[in-house]
């Protein structure tokens, strides 16, 4: 078992999940947090998403420009239309991402809140523990010393009445002894 106290490792707990909400970094001398940077990430993804898709775009046009003499109009209204079913499934795709990453970071938050307040609530469960114990404790040394204090007190009680019973045997027998010295 660990030599440390149960409200320090609460208490270490606690403090670990404030530190890594309030977590800042310096990323290019911007102070950034944890939040921001999952923020950070879902635009880039977003924005590498549609630059990808404007990338195929004007690949496509590239290739269609140089197919454009040997094909006919009808062809190439066909190959745009795919092209921009594709662009479109991509601005989709990219709009997926950003929502499922805003989720997941309202999930971790949600996650770090239900964190904390377990953490609360137990910190309180083993204060309150705790305080009864030192209760329980102090009734129990109470009683204790009320016992010892009573015993002594009988036992004090006792050891003068034995005394005083043996003083008056004594006395008698001194007093018989004196009033018939040749008794003896």
């Amino acid at each position: 078992m660990s030599n440390k106290d149960l409200g320090e490792i609460t208490e270490n707990v606690e403090n670990e999940v404030e530190n890594l909400k309030n977590t800042k970094m310096k990323v290019f001398g911007i102070t950034v947090t944890p939040t921001s940077i999952m923020g950070a990430l879902a635009l880039a993804g977003t924005l590498l998403g549609t630059l990808y898709g404007a990338f195929e775009s004007y690949k496509a046009f590239q290739e269609m420009s140089e197919k454009l003499n040997a094909m006919d109009i009808e062809a190439v209204e066909e190959r745009n239309i795919a092209i921009e079913r594709k662009l479109n499934d991509a601005i989709d795709y990219t709009r997926d991402i950003k929502n499922g990453l805003r989720d997941d970071i309202l999930r971790i938050e949600k996650q770090v809140d239900r964190t904390e307040d377990l953490v609360r609530e137990t910190e309180d469960n083993v204060r309150a523990s705790i305080q009864r114990a030192e209760e329980r404790f102090e009734n129990k040394r109470d009683a204790l010393q009320n016992d010892y204090n009573a015993k002594a007190s009988d036992l004090r009680d006792r050891s003068d009445q034995a005394i005083e019973d043996l003083e008056a045997r004594l006395n008698k027998k001194i007093q018989r002894a004196l009033d018939n010295p040749l008794a003896n």
